[in-house]
């Protein structure tokens, strides 16, 4: 880490909010890099930030920390904290492309509960890649229509050993089946997907670790390890 937007990313992916962090001018720097970091390699974040606001800010901060400035210290230390936390905000809005923000807003009403009370209390429990993945698909449902291939691919990139069967001839029933042992982490990005991608006329019948018996597959028809239907 060697800039505030990558330190606000790594804090992100290790569940620390921006909130928490305070940023402070390091009174002893390098002048080659924005972060003062005890470690060179670190990759914990802490509560308390020293970096060096000469790096890329000096127009901003020239004035602010002379030895001979005496007054308003502690204003001084709280602004800094906050025009921080904007510019790293703002670092991270510069690299974001138009479909990066397209999910974010997405994200942000799946958060605030346009898709439903539960979608909302569901899109809490995954981590970011999965929000972001999650967020991609959506939009992708939009563009394409296809609910049931957009499924079947985010299931197979969150459980790979995942099937989904479309059972079409006398219900519209959906057959699914993750491989992986049934726990609250992993209801909860099954039920997201099932709220959000699933048809309304669809019947849904979950099989987690074992897969239901397959007459011809051997896979399938191991003794106690196989699912009814």
């Amino acid at each position: 880490m060697n800039y505030i937007w990558d330190l606000l990313i790594h804090a992100e992916e290790q569940g620390i909010p921006a909130s928490s962090i305070t940023f402070v001018p390091a009174q002893s720097y390098s002048p080659y890099m924005e972060l003062s970091l005890n470690e060179l390699n670190a990759t914990e974040v802490g509560q308390q930030v020293e970096l060096n606001p000469y790096y890329r800010f000096e127009s901003l901060f020239k004035n602010w920390f002379h030895p001979d400035l005496q007054e308003d210290e502690e204003m001084r230390t709280v602004l800094f904290d906050m025009i921080i936390h904007f510019l790293a905000q703002i670092d991270r809005y510069e690299g974001m492309t138009r479909r990066e923000y397209e999910i974010r807003f997405v994200l942000r009403d799946l958060e605030q509960g346009v898709f439903g009370h539960e979608a909302a209390q569901y899109i809490g429990m995954l981590n970011r890649d999965e929000q972001e993945q999650l967020g991609e698909q959506l939009l992708r449902l939009y563009e394409t229509g296809e609910p049931i291939a957009l499924l079947r691919q985010l299931l197979r990139r969150w459980f790979p050993r995942s099937l989904i069967y479309v059972n079409r001839d006398e219900r519209q029933e959906m057959l699914v089946y993750l491989g992986q042992p049934d726990h609250e982490s992993n209801r909860a990005k099954v039920n997201i997907l099932l709220l959000l991608f699933v048809p309304i006329p669809f019947e849904v019948r979950m099989y987690w670790a074992h897969h239901f018996g397959l007459v011809g597959t051997d896979e399938t028809m191991r003794i106690d390890s196989i699912a009814l239907y």
